[in-house]
């Protein structure tokens, strides 16, 4: 370490010795973690037992939760006292630095208007395009080609596959806000080992496909209901390596998506059917997970939640609660989802393949169902000259719980 500034009279060969680290520690983030977690205890706060980054208070007069991202902070809620004294604590105990309004977190992007609230990330997207020399390319129609056939020996393997992984490596923080392309994202990490020429081509789609859309983002409206609701499918033997299937789900609030899930499979599948099932109990846990989060956030949701299947045979293996041959080797997805079927968890619906909205995290799809199913997702793109009239901030003074204020130690 170099000598402080303002030193006097000391010898310029002189140097100061660390005698301890802070954050090189490996016990650090443990550490800030357990004194954050017993100042927030202490002010009445409850440590959600879903979510370990998530603390709420619960009053006669408002609700305040605050969101948690190592030194990160999120505090809302519609007491406003209780936040200006919430702030005042941890301001004396760490000097916290109010950032006001939540803008930006983390590279995403929030813009709020009275029909409701955008998060997208525009100027991380512009960023990634200018850096990869994509800002002027051609748009794509679809973030990965309807008839690609790729696969880990498909084309001549890269003399220097640093370039390939740290694109990878942002287009998957990119899917934070952007479960458009979810699949593709999720298909080319499995190349990271070993890329080709090929998975790099297909990565510049999912870029000339950012360019289409830089701005597009999930749109969670104000006149909004807490009725849950999810769709489950799964797309068999996709992995043309391994073939494993490809799990996909996503979980609706009102009409807001709020949950997305597009995984290969841990094990291969012998059939449709085995494949859809174990979608099934994937998505059945997603929402268990979804009504213990609404628990904590005090929201009663008094029905189960509709889950859309559009595999009969999954569905009759579900209702069925007789074991035999065929579902042996899935027993225990067989439990899992017939143990939410009846504590009422989750209630199961058919649903036919074209209105499947979960078929986009499974496959690649033609510009066609893909905008068709794209459409339905709750997902906008505020800089669109339709929409930009719809997100202009404003100061909105009622009551109604919404993101407030940011926090940064």
């Amino acid at each position: 370490m170099k000598q402080p500034p303002g030193l006097k009279d000391a010898d310029p060969a002189l140097v100061c010795k660390l005698q301890k680290s802070i954050y090189g520690l490996k016990q650090a983030s443990r550490q800030w973690h357990d004194k954050l977690t017993t100042t927030l205890l202490q002010i009445g706060f409850i440590k959600s037992n879903s979510d370990y980054s998530l603390f709420t208070k619960h009053t006669d007069i408002g609700f305040t939760a605050i969101l948690v991202y190592v030194d990160d902070l999120i505090l809302t809620g519609n007491d406003l006292i209780q936040i200006n004294h919430t702030k005042s604590v941890l301001d004396k105990k760490f000097s916290i630095k109010d950032l006001g309004d939540l803008k930006f977190f983390l590279g995403m992007e929030v813009a709020r208007s009275k029909q409701g609230i955008s998060l997208y990330q525009r100027k991380y997207t512009l960023e990634l395009l200018q850096e990869t020399g994509f800002l002027g390319s051609k748009p794509a129609s679809t973030p990965m080609s309807y008839n690609s056939t790729i696969h880990s020996k498909s084309g001549t393997t890269l003399e220097d596959p640093t370039s390939y992984r740290k694109l990878i490596g942002k287009l998957l923080y990119l899917t934070h806000t952007r479960p458009d392309i979810s699949f593709s994202v999720g298909c080319l990490s499995q190349f990271l080992a070993c890329p080709t020429d090929e998975h790099h081509k297909a990565a510049t789609q999912v870029l000339r496909y950012l360019k289409s859309c830089p701005a597009q983002g999930i749109f969670f409206p104000s006149n909004n209901t807490t009725t849950l609701q999810g769709y489950s499918d799964s797309d068999w033997a996709t992995c043309l390596d391994t073939r494993r299937s490809i799990t996909g789900w996503c979980f609706f609030m009102g009409t807001a998506l709020i949950s997305w899930k597009s995984k290969k499979q841990s094990t291969v599948s012998r059939s449709s059917s085995e494949a859809e099932y174990r979608a099934l109990a994937m998505a059945a846990c997603e929402a268990q997970w979804l009504l213990f989060l609404l628990r904590d956030l005090k929201i009663h949701h008094p029905k189960p939640i509709t889950l859309f299947c559009d595999n009969n045979s999954a569905m009759h293996i579900a209702a069925n609660p007789v074991f035999h041959e065929r579902t042996k080797h899935i027993d225990v997805d067989c439990h899992v989802v017939r143990e939410r079927l009846m504590s009422n968890v989750i209630h199961l619906l058919p649903i036919h393949t074209t209105l499947q909205l979960a078929d986009i995290f499974t496959k690649s799809l033609s510009p066609s169902p893909f905008h068709r199913f794209l459409s339905k997702l709750s997902i906008i793109d505020i800089h669109a000259p339709s929409l930009r009239g719809c997100v202009e901030n404003i100061e909105d003074s009622s009551p109604e719980i919404k993101p407030i204020a940011s926090g940064q130690f």
